[in-house]
C-alpha cells in the first residue's frame, strides 16, 4: 500500500496526502445519473475519472467500498426544489409509469458504462430504496434544530446553520455573496431565507412520486438522498466523495450542511471533483447545439463529427486530460487519439513476440513503472501515465527495429508493465475485444434494416411497423430519412 500519494482536495483547495479512515478499507461515493434522460458526456468523464481512481486504489492494494447512486425519486428541474417533476413530466407524455422511464435510462446509462469498460461500483443504492433513511435523517436534522416545516414540506434553515458553521467552506464563498447572487423567492414565502432547501416536499394532488411521511404523503428533495445513502453504508465520515465540478456549489455544499446538521461532522475527508467538456473551445450544451451523447461518438451521427470513434478511443481521449482539467472535444483531438491507442494496443501485440538481446537492455525499463506510480500518486495524473506508456511504446519498436537492446527479465518487467497499467488501471481494452459485442450488434441491426426495408418495399408494412415497435420496445430506436435507415439507443 501507497501511504504517499497524493490527492487534490477541494475542500481545502490543495492536494494533501492521503490517509484512509479505516486500513484497508477505503470508502468512496461519487454522485451517480439522475435517470430521466440519456447519460451525457459530462457524466461519462466523471464516472470514467472515478473508474480509474477506484482502479488503481485497488491496484495499490486497498480495499474500496465503492458507492454510486441512482437518483430516481421526483427530481425537480431547479437546484432549488422548484420546477416540475421531470420524472413525472416524461411519464405523461409517454403514458407509462415513472418506474418505467427510472428502468429504461437505468438499464440505458449501464450499457453506456459497460461500453467504456467501467467497473461496476460495489453498491448502487437507489433514492426510491431508501426513503425511510432519508425520513429518519431529516428527523434528526429537525430534532436539532437546522430544519422546519411550511405546510408540509420540510427546509434546511441554511443562515441559521451558517452562525455556525461554514456554509460555502467547498466553494470558499461567502454567505453574503451566496445570498446576494441568489434569486427571489417568486412565490415561495414559506421559506425563510433564499438559499433555503427543501430537505422533504409534499406532493401536490397530481404528483406521480409519492411516499407518507410524518409530514404527510411527499417525496424527498434532491440533496438528502446521497447524505442519506453515503452514511448508511460508508458511515457519517468516510474517505472520498467525487462528482462533477458542477455539483460543488449547490449539491456538495448542501450535502455537506446537512450531514454536518445531522451528524455533527463532515461527510468525507476528502472531495475530488471533474472539470467540463467543451467542443472546440465552447462549453458543451444543449443550448450550444454542441453537445453530443456518447451513442453520437459511436456511430458518427452529429453534425460536428467527421466518423464515429470507438468506446475505446474515447476512454483513452479522456484520460490524456488531467480529470481537473477542461477536456475539449474536437475531430482533430479524437482522431489523434484514435491513433495513439492503435500504437499503444499495436506495441502490446508486438511486445508478446519480441525477442530477448544479448547482453543488458540500452534503456532503465524499471524507471518507467517508478514513473507510472509516481503520476499516479500525483492525485492520479493520467497524462503522465501515458507519456510513459508511449516511452515504453518508443522502446518496444526500436528494440524491434534493431535499434536497441532488451534483457529477458525487462521484457517480463514490460509485460507486466503494460497489463498492470493498460489493463488494470486506466481500463484499457483491445479493440477487438472491446468492440467485438459492437461488432456483431452491428451486423445484426444491419440484417433487421434490411429486412425492414424489403417489406416496406413489398408495402408490408405490417411487418415494417412491427419490426420498427419491437426494437423500440428494446430502447432501439430507427429513424428514416431521404439517406437510409440509422439506428441508435433511445
Amino acid at each position: 500500500m501507497n501511504s504517499n500519494q497524493l490527492i487534490y482536495n477541494t475542500l481545502s483547495r490543495k492536494k494533501e496526502v492521503f490517509k484512509p479512515l479505516h486500513i484497508p478499507l477505503v470508502g468512496l461515493y461519487v454522485c451517480g445519473p439522475t435517470v430521466y434522460s440519456d447519460v451525457h458526456l459530462g457524466n461519462c468523464r466523471t464516472f470514467i475519472s472515478f473508474d480509474i481512481v477506484y482502479r488503481y486504489l485497488c491496484y495499490v492494494g486497498y480495499k474500496v467500498r465503492y458507492v454510486r447512486n441512482i437518483t430516481d425519486a421526483g427530481h425537480l428541474e431547479g437546484d432549488r426544489d422548484e420546477g416540475e417533476d421531470k420524472f413525472a413530466k416524461k411519464a405523461k407524455l409517454e403514458l407509462v409509469e415513472p418506474m418505467e422511464i427510472v428502468q429504461r435510462y437505468t438499464l440505458g446509462f449501464h450499457s453506456v458504462m459497460s461500453h467504456f469498460n467501467c467497473m461496476p461500483p460495489s453498491i448502487e443504492p437507489t433514492a426510491t430504496g431508501h426513503i425511510v433513511e432519508q425520513i429518519e435523517m431529516t428527523k434528526k436534522i429537525i430534532e436539532n434544530g437546522y430544519a422546519y416545516e411550511a405546510n408540509g414540506t420540510i427546509y434546511f434553515d441554511v443562515e441559521k446553520y451558517a452562525k455556525e458553521e461554514n456554509y460555502g467552506v467547498l466553494t470558499n464563498r461567502e454567505l453574503d455573496d451566496l445570498i446576494s447572487n441568489s434569486r427571489e423567492l417568486h412565490g415561495q414565502d414559506e421559506k425563510k431565507g433564499r438559499l433555503d432547501f427543501a430537505l422533504w416536499i409534499k406532493a401536490q394532488p397530481d404528483h406521480l412520486m409519492r411516499w407518507q411521511s410524518p409530514w404527510g404523503e411527499g417525496f424527498p428533495g434532491w440533496h438528502i438522498e446521497c447524505s442519506a445513502m453515503s452514511r448508511k453504508y460508508l458511515g457519517d465520515t468516510f474517505d472520498i466523495h467525487g462528482g462533477g465540478m458542477d455539483l460543488a456549489a449547490t449539491h456538495h455544499t448542501n450535502e455537506i450542511a446537512q450531514s454536518q446538521a445531522c451528524n455533527h461532522n463532515t461527510p468525507a475527508n476528502y472531495w475530488m471533483h471533474t472539470n467540463m467538456l467543451t467542443v472546440n473551445g465552447v462549453r458543451m450544451s444543449k443550448s450550444a447545439g454542441n453537445g453530443f451523447l456518447p451513442e453520437d461518438l459511436f456511430t458518427g451521427n452529429h453534425p460536428l463529427l467527421e466518423k464515429g470513434y470507438s468506446p475505446m478511443t474515447v476512454r483513452f481521449f479522456m484520460m490524456q486530460t488531467h480529470y481537473r482539467s477542461t477536456l475539449d472535444f474536437s475531430n482533430e483531438a479524437l482522431q489523434a487519439s484514435e491513433k495513439g491507442f492503435k500504437r499503444l494496443m499495436e506495441a502490446m501485440k508486438t511486445l508478446e513476440k519480441l525477442n530477448a538481446s544479448e547482453g543488458k537492455s540500452t534503456s532503465n525499463i524499471s524507471e518507467l513503472k517508478q514513473n507510472c506510480d509516481a503520476a499516479m500518486n500525483d492525485d492520479f495524473n493520467t497524462p503522465i501515465v501515458i507519456a510513459n506508456l508511449f516511452e515504453a511504446v518508443r522502446i518496444i519498436n526500436s528494440v524491434n527495429d534493431g535499434k536497441e537492446k532488451i534483457s529477458v527479465e525487462d521484457i517480463a518487467v514490460l509485460k507486466k508493465l503494460f497489463n498492470d497499467y493498460i489493463v488494470e488501471v486506466l481500463g484499457l481494452l483491445p479493440e477487438e475485444t472491446s468492440s467485438a459485442k459492437n461488432d456483431s450488434l452491428d451486423t445484426i441491426m444491419k440484417l433487421i434494416v434490411d429486412i425492414r426495408n424489403n417489406a416496406k418495399q413489398n408495402k408490408d408494412y405490417t411487418t415494417s411497423d412491427k419490426i420498427r415497435d419491437e426494437l423500440l420496445k428494446a430502447n432501439i430506436e430507427l429513424k428514416d430519412s431521404k439517406d437510409g435507415t440509422n439506428w441508435n439507443f433511445k
